[in-house]
């Protein structure tokens, strides 16, 4: 794996594991009247800074904003937060499970194949 993937990759980590924290408040608040949901962002970044450098990916941050008042009722929507919340722990997982990967072919490759 080169310096950049696995940079992208560690970043991708730390942006939805801040996507996590803000959808469980969400989760959280559902019921409480007027709570704005919080949105994290990170991913265009993310994609515009890998087409760069190395550095560039390393100064990425998520953005974390307030999303609109719900159109429906005066809650935040669960059904779209418990999904958001399933979408990101499966994206979580995929990583999670790349860098296992890389991990294996390097320990293949030290130990000379045995």
């Amino acid at each position: 794996m080169d310096a950049l993937t696995s940079v992208v990759i560690s970043k991708a980590l730390d942006g939805l594991t801040a996507r996590a924290e803000a959808t469980a408040a969400n989760i959280a608040n559902a019921n409480s009247p007027g709570y704005r949901p919080m949105r994290v962002d990170f991913e265009e970044a993310l994609r515009s800074a890998a087409g760069r450098s190395v550095d560039a990916v390393a100064a990425v941050r998520p953005t974390t904003s307030w999303g609109v008042t719900p159109a429906f009722g005066t809650e935040a929507r669960l059904d779209l937060e418990l999904a958001t919340a399933s979408e990101t722990s499966l994206r979580f997982a995929a990583l999670i499970d790349v860098l296992g990967r890389e991990m294996g072919l390097m320990r293949a490759a030290i130990a000379g194949g045995r």
